[in-house]
């Protein structure tokens, strides 16, 4: 069994490129170049050296000792949220970013929906002096105002996407009919595992340096680089890729993706794909996505704005089909508590997306002895007003 892609874009059953036509030279152009650039000794050399000394890499991995007292097993949180920007969407927009000079882009547009891949993208454009635009779903602004103002700052524009769900999902469709309508200079920094091929590979690629860190981080505080499980939350899929990528082909190592089950699985305001999806097409690729039995998305629904998404990347759908990944529904309430008790238990506020992994150990009795790495994927600043609003 292969958790690669394959050279048509494939993943097992799901993947490929369905892209209208005006699309085609750009992906294309993608397709026949990312690898070579990625791979070349000079992109390397600046793009770890970039992790490093502006980002901030590695990040820790912190065993976090009252949390595991508490399940009375080894938990360890992989530290994203200190990455500069305050989540793991950096290590995908810097080397995307220095891809798209590569291939001589002068513009950047990108998608949000809790706004950290939108302010991870402005950040880079700042930095590399490109121009930016970061599509958001309306009600998304209104809950991220401070990631808004963080990406305003930085010199980005941020555009509304008012139709559907007003959401990720919408934000997404304008990113896409914007590149259609600037095909020639503007590169589309998607932010998860998600779109046409090559686009899951390439983010899988950049996001995998967290992995590949968690490897000799627990070869040196454990003796050994194979954890017991590996935890992470799933919208699109990039930090939990990111996490579950050097582990693929380890079987030994149980790979865990949470995902928001809003008011509940049956309550009709979900994102619980693995249950609640079918196989389609959404945003360039066939994947599993929540749809009508005539084949219209479903809206979808979460507490967090960053798993607010119907559909999973290609790369979870052949996880989920294939049994190497089990992907357990989180709801509303059992994320937020998750959260709060992280912030009381180690001091750390997180993402409430980072939380829905956290709430995994309320559904899962692991032994004594177990390892056990929950993927932090991004801290709680920008969702302090939910926090304070739940808390009443």
């Amino acid at each position: 069994m292969t958790y690669q892609v394959n050279s048509r874009g494939y993943y097992g059953n799901f993947g490929g490129a369905y892209i209208p036509e005006m699309l085609y030279q750009n992906v294309e152009e993608l397709r026949q170049n990312y690898l070579e650039i990625m791979e070349s000794p000079g992109f390397q050399q600046e793009f770890q050296q970039l992790l490093k000394d502006y980002v901030g890499r590695p990040s820790p991995l912190y065993k976090a000792e009252r949390l595991s007292r508490k399940y009375d097993t080894n938990v360890f949180l992989k530290r994203e949220d200190l990455n500069h920007t305050g989540a793991h969407k950096v290590n995908n927009t810097l080397g995307q970013i220095l891809l798209a000079k590569r291939l001589g882009k002068q513009k950047i547009i990108a998608e949000t929906g809790a706004g950290q891949h939108g302010v991870a993208t402005a950040t880079v454009c700042a930095l590399m002096g490109m121009d930016c635009i970061v599509y958001m779903g309306s009600i998304d602004i209104e809950r991220q105002k401070p990631n808004v103002e963080r990406m305003k700052l930085l010199g980005a524009k941020v555009v509304p996407a008012t139709s559907g769900s007003q959401t990720l999902k919408d934000a997404t469709n304008e990113a896409m009919r914007h590149w259609i309508n600037n095909p020639t200079d503007t590169h589309y920094i998607i932010g998860s595992v998600v779109g046409p091929h090559p686009y899951p590979d390439m983010v899988a690629r950049f996001q995998s340096v967290i992995s590949e860190e968690m490897r000799w981080q627990l070869e040196e505080q454990t003796g050994d680089e194979l954890p017991t499980c590996i935890i992470a939350c799933v919208g699109g899929g990039s930090n939990a890729m990111g996490a579950f990528y050097h582990y693929l082909n380890d079987p030994s190592v149980q790979l865990i993706g949470a995902e928001a089950a809003g008011h509940g699985i049956s309550s009709g305001e979900s994102a619980a794909t693995t249950i609640l999806g079918k196989a389609g097409v959404l945003h360039g690729s066939k994947t599993l996505l929540m749809q009508t039995p005539d084949g219209q998305v479903v809206e979808p629904y979460s507490i967090s704005a960053g798993l607010d998404y119907p559909g999973i990347g290609p790369v979870h759908a052949h996880l989920h089909e294939t049994r190497r990944a089990v992907f357990h529904p989180i709801t509303d309430k059992e994320a937020m508590e998750a959260g709060l008790q992280l912030c009381k238990l180690e001091g750390i506020i997180p993402a409430i997306e980072s939380a829905h992994a956290l709430a995994v150990l309320e559904k899962i009795t692991f032994d004594k002895d177990a390892v056990v790495v929950i993927n932090l994927s991004g801290r709680g600043d920008k969702d302090l007003a939910t926090y304070i609003t739940y808390c009443g």
